[in-house]
């Protein structure tokens, strides 16, 4: 750290986070460290994120991680990476956990494997699983955003001796359901154009319409998903006739507050070395993952729980019935937030918020 004035309240911080003092009220000091964290230290003069690669389930995946103490895992979700938790990283860190965000399987540093039915659901909940053991711990609290947030309560729902409490933003907990249709064909019933996951099945079509303009496809998901555009610009879940999945959002007239053209570079860096197959291939694999999981049927997510999605997120449309259902379906659901504002992509919308929500939860677990 540059700033003396910046290490000694650090220091003294830490000090008072570390004290017997916090063991008699951890949630209420947790929410004090994150107004703390966000208002006195700037992410340059903070705990550096570290880069390294470890091996898990039979792949070479690259984490970003932060700061030492219980571990907590943060899951992105698509078309993301590591970096979509960038804010998250430091703020746990310096709350006394070890944060780690790892480029999941076909995303960014880590492995890509070609054969479409090495994205399962079943792998990838593996991949987190070694990920876990690799890193020499014994457990772990799992967070999952989007696509991360399925992974996050497989993880929970199958290995509740490694994974002790879930946090699930933007997509609600969905339920297996016995006589259930077939996911794609649901979407093919559903009418008024092509549901945009069944536009995604095909190899190679999303992949032309998205990686011909890698920046502007990356611009539209992350600016009309989010909070801020007009109901013009904001993306529709079906693909019309004629239409390339570009057309389905607006673009920005001037880039939203809580995003910068260096964020978008390096999504569009990522993306551009990498591809899309990879991150596809998830959504190729959900008719798999329906078939393969139905001993799940029933099943309700006991570990502790934390919820947070935006408002005005397109998901929580798309899942209002489970969203609606989550006092049942989650037997210790401990919080169950809508930010005000926010849209899909909600701890890079409100990075503020979502860390003091996430360090309550942890405080209280």
């Amino acid at each position: 750290m540059g700033n003396p004035q910046v290490h000694f309240r650090y220091l003294e911080v830490i000090r008072l986070v570390r004290s017997p003092a916090s063991l008699f009220a951890p949630g209420l000091l947790a929410r004090a460290w994150a107004t703390l964290l966000n208002r006195l230290f700037p992410e340059d003069e903070m705990t550096a994120i570290n880069s390294r690669y470890v091996d898990t389930n039979g792949i070479r995946m690259h984490v970003a991680e932060a700061g030492t103490g219980p571990l907590v895992v943060l899951l992105h979700g698509f078309p993301e990476g590591w970096y979509s938790w960038r804010h998250q990283l430091l703020a746990l860190a310096a709350a006394g956990f070890h944060a780690v965000a790892p480029d999941q399987r076909g995303y960014g540093r880590t492995d890509r494997p070609e054969p479409i039915e090495e994205y399962d659901i079943l792998t990838l909940t593996a991949d987190v699983v070694g990920l876990v053991h690799t890193l020499g711990c014994d457990g772990a609290v799992v967070v999952g955003h989007d696509w991360g947030a399925p992974v996050a309560w497989h993880c929970g729902l199958l290995r509740p001796d490694v994974f002790r409490a879930v946090g699930l933003l933007s997509v609600p907990f969905l339920p297996r359901v016995w006589g259930e249709p077939r996911p794609t064909d649901t979407m093919r019933a559903m009418g008024d154009g092509e549901f945009y996951q069944l536009y995604f099945q095909e190899p190679g079509r999303a992949e032309a319409d998205l990686e011909g303009d890698v920046r502007r496809a990356l611009t539209m998901f992350l600016y009309a998903l989010s909070g801020d555009p007009p109901p013009e610009k904001r993306w529709r879940f079906t693909v019309g006739k004629g239409e390339r999945l570009l057309d389905t959002g607006g673009l920005p007239d001037r880039l939203p507050s809580w995003l910068t053209e260096a964020d978008i570079d390096h999504f569009v860096g990522e993306f551009t070395r990498t591809g899309f197959r990879g991150a596809l291939n998830w959504y190729r694999n959900i008719d798999r993952m329906w078939e393969t999981t139905r001993f799940l049927c029933g099943a309700k997510l006991r570990l502790p729980t934390l919820f947070v999605a935006g408002e005005r997120d397109a998901v929580i449309e798309m899942y209002r019935p489970a969203y609606e259902a989550l006092p049942v379906t989650v037997s210790d659901l401990r919080k169950n937030v809508l930010l005000s504002g926010a849209g899909h992509w909600i701890q890079q919308e409100q990075p503020a918020e979502v860390n003091r929500l996430l360090c309550d939860f942890l405080g209280g677990l």
